[in-house]
């Protein structure tokens, strides 16, 4: 058993062991982390704001536009996000970095300590540590993003000062339920009482809605009760200083407008001549607006001058969502790895200068949707080179270039690392054409360490 002077690649390993059942290591409940929490006398609420950020897509880019924003508006801030790219370390930052191993392990230590004979799952056990290492830097805001669902996550322990939940889609079935009604009600579940709730899915299920009624949550639905409006090279947001605006649609504006800019009249907030995130990809707009919203929702306790949320949007940086390395040919690096993540990229990619040939370096899970995520892009993809991902989850190369051959795609060859198909990739396409890296964290991480670039 390792203690609070081991190295952190020892505890690492101790907690990939210490709770192996379930579904790759993954079992939801909250019974056991709340009873940890409780001995660790962890008070949540009490001490600062928490904002607890969910959904299916989006969460960690609103996590990094949140955090931005806070820094600049001078707070001491705590993020705890996940999966990580190349370093467990990624996944605590305080104050805008990613904290040190000895704080870590330190933190692992008095969770070992605390949880007697409960038998916490890796993610369980990290959350945990995460708020000892915010509770020691006295931080005045905490940003959770939820690992998995929302309901039974690890995260939903911690009462919210505000919950997000940014979209709802198909993903994580085996313990989501399948279809988006089902999976609306877990992602509603970090909801609570007479607490904030912004939902950034301009057509969240019914499930969703009716859970926040049903909690007297006060729920703000994008295009209804907040949006944006895309102005030229710059953007604006409105909304209803945090309150429900319940606006009818007006049937004679485009879908898009109706969903996003349909403006209420009165008591409302307008925050025009905006410039675009850092982060690229026209969703971040949808990203920004959910961050607003719950800044807007938090005021009395968390305000934040105009300057403070531009300077912040201009700043904030994620990598592997859409991430453009400079260079010739161009490479984008992407995580996504369900169908409306990959609808989103397709987009983005579209919006792109014109590249003769797109080389796709392309790895997945077996458990993922990889037919809807192959039709999504397919169009934007004029190679394909799939590569086995590490682990007994992932989906074999042969695996994927068979599914890519039976659409009437190219498929370059099957790979048996993304290394090795980012090498071919590189040696095949010519200067003005482009590389794509997507399917997986996995992959992204992997093409990270390839290209010798940290995270």
């Amino acid at each position: 058993m390792p203690t609070a002077s081991s190295p952190l690649a020892d505890w690492l390993d101790y907690l990939e062991a210490l709770h192996p059942q379930g579904v790759a290591g993954i079992e939801l409940g909250l019974v056991r982390v709340a009873g940890v929490k409780a001995r660790l006398n962890q008070q949540a609420g009490e001490t600062c704001p928490v904002i607890l950020v969910g959904g299916t897509n989006g969460k960690g880019s609103i996590c990094a536009m949140l955090e931005c924003i806070l820094l600049r508006a001078g707070y001491r801030v705590g993020l705890y996000t996940s999966p990580h790219l190349l370093r467990y370390n990624e996944r605590v930052r305080v104050n805008g970095a990613a904290v040190g191993d000895e704080l870590l392990t330190a933190a692992f230590s008095k969770v070992q300590a605390a949880r007697g004979g409960a038998a916490l799952t890796y993610f369980e056990f990290g959350t945990l540590a995460a708020w000892e290492v915010f509770a020691a830097a006295s931080v005045e805001a905490v940003i959770l993003e939820v690992g998995l669902g929302g309901r039974l996550d690890a995260t939903n322990v911690y009462d919210p000062a505000c919950a997000i939940v940014s979209t709802v889609d198909i993903d994580h079935t085996a313990f989501l339920g399948s279809d988006r009604e089902a999976i609306g009600f877990e992602k509603a579940g970090i909801f609570r009482p007479g607490i904030p709730a912004i939902c950034g899915d301009a057509e969240p299920p019914a499930s969703l809605m009716a859970h926040a009624a049903r909690l007297g949550a006060p729920l703000q639905i994008m295009g209804r009760d907040f949006g944006y409006l895309k102005q030229d090279n710059q953007w604006l947001y409105w909304g209803a200083n945090g309150q429900q605006a319940s606006v009818p649609i007006d049937e004679k504006k485009p879908q898009e407008i109706q969903q996003h800019a349909s403006q209420p009249m009165g008591q409302q907030i307008r925050r025009s001549g905006l410039a675009y995130p850092a982060l690229r990809g026209e969703n971040q707009l949808r990203n920004a607006a959910c961050a607003l919203a719950a800044l807007d929702a938090l005021h009395a306790v968390l305000p934040v001058a105009m300057k403070d949320i531009r300077q912040g949007l201009l700043a904030v940086e994620l990598t592997g969502r859409f991430q453009v390395l400079p260079g010739q040919p161009v490479v984008v690096l992407d995580v996504a790895h369900n169908p409306q993540a990959a609808r989103v990229l397709a987009n983005n990619l579209l919006q792109m200068a014109f590249h003769p040939k797109t080389f796709a370096v392309f790895g997945m899970m077996q458990d993922k949707d990889i037919d809807a995520v192959i039709d999504a892009l397919q169009a934007r993809v004029t190679h394909w080179l799939p590569a086995t991902l590490a682990g007994s989850r992932a989906a074999s190369a042969d695996f994927l270039a068979a599914r890519l051959r039976a659409k009437g795609l190219t498929v370059v060859d099957s790979f048996a690392s993304v290394a090795d198909a980012l090498l071919a990739a590189q040696e095949q396409a010519g200067e003005g054409d482009r590389i794509l890296a997507f399917g997986s964290f996995l992959v992204v991480a992997a093409a990270l360490q390839a290209l010798g670039r940290k995270a």
